[in-house]
C-alpha cells in the first residue's frame, strides 16, 4: 500500500458523523483527504457545518460540496485528482425516515452507490473501495444466541433502508466480477459517540432528559443493540482500507462491538452519565425496527486485529461531555 499514500483518499459523507471521524484520523496519520458531502438538512445542518469546520482547519483536507448521485462530477473528481482509494460513507440514513421518504433512499443509496462504483472502475490504478453497509440487512431475529455472521443470507430486510443497503452489496458484487477492482463492504452496527447523529436514540434521549422532558422507549424496552463507539469504528474502517482483497475480490465484513446491550441498560448508563433519571413512556415497536443486533466480528479481527476497546458506560460519558460542551449552558450533572 506504500505507493498509494501519495494519492488522496476520497471520503464521501465527510461532514457526517463517521465521515468526520474517519477524515480526521486519516489526516492524523499523514494522508491527504478530499471530502465530499451534499450538506442536506436530514438533521441539523449546523452540526454538519461544525464538523466540516473542524476538518477545514486541518492541513491536508479539501472539501467539495457535491451529491454522490451526480455521477459525472464524482467521476471527474476521482480522475482529476488521481484518487486510488475511496471510503464511501455518504447515504440517506434512518430506518423510520425511509417509510415516509422512499425516493431519498433511491437517489442517495442506490444511484449514489452506483456513481461510486462507476468512478472507481474508471479510475487509474484504483486500489480499494471501502463502503458502508448496515447491520439492518440481516433483518430481525430473536435476542440471545450467537451474533450475526456474514454468511447469513440477508434476504429478509424489514425496511427500505435495509433493502437499499443490501442492494448496494449486490451491486458491488457484480462490479467486482465484471471489472475486478477490490471492494470491502462494512456492515455497521449501532455507532455512537461525540459528534453523533441527532436522529439516534441516545442523542435524542440526552436532549430530552436535559430539557426535563419524558422519553419514549419503543419495543417496551425489550430491544438490544450492539452499540459501537466511534473511535473503535474508525479503527476497523482504516484497518479494512489497509487490507484490500485480491483483484476481483469483494468481501463483506461486520464491524461492531460484539457486546449487545439491552435498551433499558443503555438508558440506565445514560442516566448515570447525565446524573438525571429519565421519565419513561413505554411504546410498542415501530415499523422497520428489529429486536436485536449482535455482530460476530471474527473475520474483521482475523484480517486487521480489530478489537473494540470502549465500553458503553465510558463511551456515553464521553458523549455527554461533548454534548454539554457543544450545546452549552446545560444543567450540570
Amino acid at each position: 500500500m506504500s505507493d498509494t499514500r501519495n494519492s488522496p483518499v476520497l471520503v464521501t459523507g465527510a461532514a457526517g458523523f463517521i465521515g468526520h471521524a474517519v477524515s480526521t484520523r486519516l489526516i492524523e496519520r499523514g494522508e491527504t483527504v478530499i471530502g465530499i458531502d451534499n450538506l442536506n438538512d436530514y438533521y441539523d445542518p449546523a452540526l454538519k457545518a461544525a464538523r466540516l469546520a473542524n476538518l477545514k482547519a486541518l492541513e491536508g483536507f479539501r472539501f467539495e460540496q457535491m451529491d454522490v448521485s451526480d455521477a459525472e462530477s464524482v467521476k471527474t473528481l476521482v480522475q482529476s485528482n488521481g484518487v486510488q482509494r475511496i471510503i464511501h460513507l455518504a447515504a440517506q440514513a434512518g430506518v423510520r425516515y425511509s417509510i415516509d421518504n422512499p425516493f431519498a433512499y433511491q437517489k442517495s443509496n442506490l444511484e449514489g452507490h452506483l456513481s461510486l462504483l462507476e468512478a472507481s472502475r474508471h479510475a487509474h490504478n484504483f486500489q480499494h473501495l471501502v463502503y458502508a453497509s448496515s447491520s439492518s440487512v440481516y433483518g430481525d431475529k430473536p435476542m440471545g444466541g450467537a451474533g450475526f455472521t456474514e454468511e447469513e443470507p440477508a434476504t429478509d430486510p424489514v425496511s427500505l433502508y435495509a433493502a437499499t443497503k443490501r442492494s448496494g452489496e449486490l451491486m458491488s458484487q457484480s462490479y467486482a466480477k465484471l471489472y475486478g477492482f477490490p471492494m470491502t463492504g462494512l456492515r455497521f452496527f449501532t455507532v455512537y459517540g461525540p459528534w453523533g447523529r441527532p436522529d439516534m436514540a441516545y442523542f435524542g434521549f440526552t436532549k430530552k432528559i436535559l430539557a426535563g422532558e419524558s422519553i419514549e422507549v419503543y419495543g417496551q424496552g425489550r430491544m438490544a443493540r450492539d452499540f459501537t463507539y466511534i473511535d473503535d469504528i474508525v479503527d476497523g474502517i482504516l484497518g479494512a482500507l489497509d487490507h484490500p482483497p485480491e483483484r476481483h475480490g469483494h468481501r463483506i465484513l461486520n464491524i461492531g462491538d460484539s457486546r449487545p446491550v439491552g435498551l433499558m441498560d443503555m438508558i440506565k448508563a445514560l442516566e448515570e452519565a447525565l446524573g438525571i433519571e429519565a421519565e419513561k413512556i413505554m411504546r410498542p415497536m415501530q415499523p422497520g425496527d428489529v429486536t436485536s443486533t449482535y455482530a460476530d466480528v471474527s473475520k474483521l479481527h482475523a484480517l486487521t486485529g480489530y478489537a473494540p476497546k470502549v465500553m458503553l458506560e465510558d463511551g456515553l460519558k464521553k458523549f455527554v461531555s461533548w454534548y454539554r460542551g457543544f450545546y452549552g449552558n446545560l444543567p450540570p450533572a
